[in-house]
C-alpha cells in the first residue's frame, strides 16, 4: 500500500449552492475513481463527519504513492476540479499526507530537526 495521500478536505457548501456543491463533488469522486481504475491512483476513500461544530464537513483520501500523486495533482483537470470545488465549498483544501511507512520517516525528520535545535 502508499505512504502518501492527497487529503482533499472540505466545510459546507456555499448557501443557495448546495446542489451545484453535490455535482462537483460527484463529478470529482466520478474522476478519481476513474484514476484509481486506470492505476493512477492506488485508493479512493470519501468521509462525511457528523456535525461537531468544526468547519471540516467531510475529506477524501486520494492514495498512492507520492509521484502518482504530483502527476495526478498537476493535470488540467484536476485543477478545474479544485477550482470549481473552491467557488462553491467554503473551507476547501488540498494536502499531501504521510501515512503507513513513511510515517516513520517523516518521524526520523522531527526527532532529528529537534535534537539540532535542543
Amino acid at each position: 500500500m502508499a505512504d502518501w495521500a492527497l487529503f482533499v478536505g472540505f466545510g459546507f457548501p456555499v448557501r443557495g449552492r448546495e446542489q451545484k456543491s453535490a455535482d462537483v463533488f460527484n463529478e470529482a469522486i466520478s474522476y478519481w475513481g476513474e484514476l484509481q481504475g486506470r492505476g493512477e491512483l492506488e485508493g479512493v476513500e470519501a468521509f462525511f463527519l457528523e456535525p461537531h461544530g468544526g468547519d471540516l464537513g467531510g475529506f477524501v483520501l486520494l492514495r498512492g504513492e507520492r509521484e502518482q500523486l504530483d502527476r495526478v495533482r498537476a493535470t488540467d483537470e484536476f485543477q478545474r476540479l479544485v477550482t470549481r470545488a473552491q467557488l462553491i465549498v467554503e473551507n476547501f483544501g488540498v494536502v499531501y499526507a504521510a501515512t503507513g511507512g513513511e510515517i516513520q520517516e517523516q518521524m526520523g525528520v522531527f526527532l532529528e530537526a529537534s535534537a539540532e535545535l535542543a
